[in-house]
């Protein structure tokens, strides 16, 4: 027991390490987590990792070190028969790999043998995912997992009891496991919305498509969309796919599915299963073909030039020209905006002004004061007019203005929390994130919106946190469907920390001067505004200088119809 607790006490100590370097300042480039950059898609081929065998005369120690390392082969088959080697006969079979993979940090496992046929190995977890494959990030902290081994007949050691699931080094652990969109609609069936998925890449579209049909979204966001698959119909495990084409076997009950249904579900099939390079889907009942055709859905991309307010107006910035909105251009200078968030029609506005209030402006030439409750965040509108706003110092009282003119308090809105620097809407209206304050610290958290019948907002779910906050939150907008962007300060450079909802994040360093944050496209993920009215946007890993004289970096919701 002696050494166990000095083996946990180091690794504690390496943790309290860890975390000292992590305050003393930010990286001046690159990501402090490696992994996929956000919002990517992995595009590797597959290639499995073939860990090596048990060695004859191994101690249980080095049988359960390589156990672990074995981990990260689950080889073409995804059944991690290698590790299984290293199980007595008896467990081969029971142990169950994908119960849960538990991500820790590279270099400080421990294992150590308190006594004859036990070995407990410490680890340093940063994360989980879980049988269904959903990403949570943890407390750092340090876990023991206890082993237990016995001697086979050949004199050889073997595991003969043994925690389910895999162990990965945070390092590995996106070479093994790559990131997938499951695909649900939102409450109005115009959206799709993504639900991220890690799985290996071994039967991806299985996994994929079981995850899809035969079992649930993940909890804090189930509220808040829709799936058209009915309870009643479900998807056989395996999904062969052929030169990019997979073919689903559903059950029978399918057969009774309305036409415009199966058109719904055929369209989350093949968005979903596109992150697994499937290009067609058809879907099946007894080898015979469902006849159904994809949907059309509402994209939630923006344009490539930036929307900003200058001394020259408001509008697209193209060049040094400002490409003015009809109706709303005018609409928006004539009040004079510190903030500035656009519907995806282009037709309304939610503005944050000088004097602190929030209004909210129409291409019709319509102008509402909607929030004066002082020391307000930038306000965020959905795609139904709605205008989001909360104090910072009451992130309880968060208030949706309809465009109808109701004024709605949403319940349970960041239970806990004690403060709130930043909130905005997801370009599809189903989730909400915020930076948020609470225990002392500063995190990033995210939340699904739950809606009546009529789309109008009522409550939030339960919160997810996705990450800490370095310094003082500033701003945040959705980059894309995927990933939230943060901004914040610390001492004397902006920290800009791009996280996916689901998986890891990536932070990158910049000037300190950084004021206002919004997303870009897929070559230039992030833009920003600098105090000095210089416009930056982010190209890998560098920051390039766009243009000069911004007085508003505004956000935008999508495109129009």
């Amino acid at each position: 027991m002696r050494r166990l607790r000095s083996a946990l006490l180091a690794a504690l100590a390496a943790v309290a390490a860890v975390a000292l370097s992590a305050c003393a300042g930010l990286p001046t480039s690159g990501t402090v987590h490696p992994g996929l950059q956000a919002g990517a898609t992995s595009s590797q081929s597959e290639s499995f990792f073939i860990p090596d065998r048990p060695q004859p005369g191994a101690t249980p120690e080095q049988i359960v070190e390589g156990f672990i390392r074995a981990g990260a082969g689950p080889g073409a088959n995804g059944q991690w028969d290698r590790a299984r080697e290293f199980l007595a006969p008896s467990l081969r079979s029971q142990w169950k790999p994908e119960a849960q993979v538990t991500i820790d940090l590279p270099g400080d496992r421990v294992a150590v043998a308190p006594e004859d046929g036990r070995v407990d190995l410490a680890l340093i977890a940063v994360a989980t995912v879980d049988e269904r494959g959903t990403y949570q990030r943890t407390e750092i902290g340090a876990r023991s997992l206890p082993f237990r081994l016995a001697q086979q007949a050949d004199g050889e050691w073997r595991i003969t009891e043994a925690p389910d699931g895999v162990v990965l080094s945070r390092d590995f652990f996106p070479s093994v496991f790559h990131r997938y969109s499951v695909m649900y609609f939102d409450q109005t069936w115009e959206y799709l919305v993504p639900d991220v998925r890690w799985f290996p890449t071994s039967n991806a579209a299985s996994r994929i498509t079981d995850a899809l049909v035969n079992k649930a979204p993940s909890d804090w966001l189930a509220a808040s969309i829709y799936n058209a698959f009915p309870d009643s119909v479900s998807a056989l495990p395996a999904v062969p796919v052929s030169a990019g084409s997979a073919q689903v076997e559903l059950s029978d009950t399918a057969l009774a599915v309305e036409p415009a249904v199966l058109d719904r579900m055929l369209t989350q099939l093949e968005a979903s299963l596109a992150s697994a390079g499937v290009t067609d889907v058809e879907m099946e009942v007894g080898a015979a073909p469902l006849t159904a055709s994809p949907v059309e859905t509402r994209s939630t991309r923006v344009p490539a030039v930036p929307l900003v307010l200058t001394a020259d107006g408001f509008g697209f910035l193209t060049g040094d020209a400002i490409d003015p909105i009809p109706g709303l251009s005018p609409a928006v200078e004539a009040a004079q905006p510190v903030a500035v968030q656009i519907a995806p029609d282009r037709d309304l506005a939610a503005l944050r002004l000088a004097d602190d209030s929030v209004v909210r402006v129409g291409a019709n030439g319509s102008y509402e004061t909607l929030d004066q409750r002082g020391s307000l965040v930038d306000p965020s509108i959905d795609p139904f007019g709605t205008v989001w706003s909360v104090p910072e110092d009451r992130p309880a009282e968060v208030v949706a203005f309809l465009e109808d003119g109701r004024r709605l308090d949403v319940a349970d809105a960041w239970p806990g929390a004690t403060g709130i620097a930043a909130m905005a809407v997801s370009r599809d209206g189903t989730r909400i994130a915020a930076v948020i304050g609470s225990g002392g610290r500063t995190a990033l958290w995210v939340a699904g919106i739950e809606r009546d019948p009529d789309s109008v907002p009522v409550r939030l779910g339960d919160p997810v946190q996705l990450a800490l906050i370095a310094g003082t939150g500033v701003g945040i907008a959705w980059l894309d469907d995927l990933t939230v962007g943060v901004l914040s300060h610390e001492g004397e450079a902006s920290a800009i920390l791009e996280q996916v909802v689901g998986g890891p994040a990536s932070t990158t360093a910049a000037a300190a001067s950084m004021v206002q944050i919004a997303g870009g496209t897929s070559l230039s993920t992030v833009r920003l505004r600098a105090a000095d009215g210089i416009l930056y946007v982010k190209r890998a890993t560098n920051w390039e200088q766009t243009a000069a004289d911004v007085l508003v970096l505004a956000t935008q919701q999508g495109t129009p119809r």
